[in-house]
């Protein structure tokens, strides 16, 4: 089966919702059993992974919605969370214990990056970062102790491409666990499983989701025992995804193809203008042919997502926010993957524990929606000119 037509049809299983499209919305807290031993003994064995138990465990729409993801991400299954952090947060707290060592990719998303060192510092975790470029030679990292790598492709920011089946095999070389936030690509354009990685994480508030309006996260797995493992953590959490929210994302699913191709295609014109205008350093997007990561990204990935880094050559900073208050079409916001064009404002140098970012002092981060590009190139054209 095709993408496209699997995006229609995943998670909507048999024809039993009395003649409606969609899966209803089931709000619950309370989940009645037929009888009293039904009760007793249900969460007994297989009923605990899978079975409608409790409504702080999820009502059928975060099944449905789970049961997509899995098969868009070729996983053995999925977990719907209450938003991408809680995902990344779930999934590594899940599979590791005081006295373990990860190692971690250095362009991180800065809440990873503070999860990591503000909570599993305190309890007995040590966390390693390693530059994004590092490729196999991670295992000179590893050491008797660490337990797994994350990964992120591109990096946070500053959109460094990872060598991840490079990563991944040697990982695997020492028996670790690999996992990845692939929020950036979503599985239409990378499938991290499919690339040796055990664990792919995102935040389905972006693209999946498609309308800004919601927030919620996803952990697929490629094995049983895996998924298994993260799930029981989830669930002593107490972490579930509301009913309305798992809706709207499984909504927002069946455009995903057409939204991000068509942001793709903008998002690549835009870039490519940038790239070409006097004020512009730098334009940081794999897609772009002069982009350190272009090989790995060409490699590696089916596609772009529309989110891309711009620093200026000025570094008058006033004249820079005056001409991203200019804009028209660009809101300034965080988040990204709805279908309106976004800017930020980004201080640097970033976090960085390898070799910090010395670049620019400050740069754009830049989300491409779906407004006709030409517009969008107008509003930068109109913007830049006050630089």
């Amino acid at each position: 089966m095709k993408d496209d037509t699997k995006l229609v049809h995943i998670g909507r299983g048999p024809s039993s919702f009395e003649g409606t499209v969609n899966l209803p919305v089931y709000r619950a807290s309370t989940i009645l059993s037929p009888d009293i031993d039904s009760y007793i003994h249900r969460f007994d064995d297989e009923k605990n992974f899978t079975d409608i138990t409790y409504g702080a465990r999820g009502t059928q729409n975060a099944r449905a919605l789970g049961e997509a993801v899995a098969a868009l991400e070729s996983g053995y299954g999925s977990i719907v969370t209450t938003s991408g952090l809680s995902a990344i947060s779930i999934a590594l707290g899940a599979l590791v214990s005081a006295g373990d060592h990860i190692l971690v990719s250095d362009s991180v998303y800065g809440p990873t990056r503070a999860f990591c060192n503000e909570v599993l510092s305190r309890y007995g975790v040590a966390t390693e970062y390693f530059e994004p470029d590092i490729g196999e030679a991670i295992v000179e990292l590893i050491g008797e102790n660490t337990r797994l790598v994350f990964m992120e492709a591109p990096g946070s920011l500053t959109f460094e491409m990872q060598d991840i089946p490079g990563i991944t095999r040697a990982a695997k070389t020492k028996g670790l666990l690999t996992l990845m936030d692939n929020t950036w690509a979503t599985p239409m354009f990378f499938r991290p499983l499919e690339h040796g990685v055990d664990v792919s994480i995102q935040a389905g508030t972006k693209y999946i989701a498609g309308h800004s309006d919601l927030v919620i996260g996803m952990i697929t797995s490629s094995s049983e025992s895996t998924h298994r493992i993260i799930l029981r953590h989830a669930h002593n959490l107490g972490d579930a995804a509301s009913p309305d929210d798992c809706f709207l994302a499984l909504r927002g699913l069946r455009t995903l193809s057409v939204r991000l191709h068509r942001q793709q295609e903008s998002a690549l014109k835009v870039a490519s203008w940038l790239s070409k205008q006097s004020q512009v350093y730098r334009v940081l997007y794999p897609a772009l042919t002069d982009d350190p990561g272009y090989a790995l990204w060409k490699r590696d990935f089916k596609g772009a997502s529309s989110l891309f880094g711009l620093a200026m050559h000025s570094e008058d900073e006033v004249a820079v926010k005056a001409m991203v208050d200019s804009l028209q079409y660009f809101q300034i916001g965080s988040s990204w993957g709805g279908y309106e064009s976004l800017i930020a404002f980004n201080h640097m140098p970033v976090v960085r524990d390898r070799a910090p970012w010395t670049d620019k002092p400050f740069m754009l981060r830049v989300h491409i929606g779906l407004e006709d590009p030409e517009d969008l190139i107008a509003d930068l054209q109109q913007g830049l000119a006050r630089i």
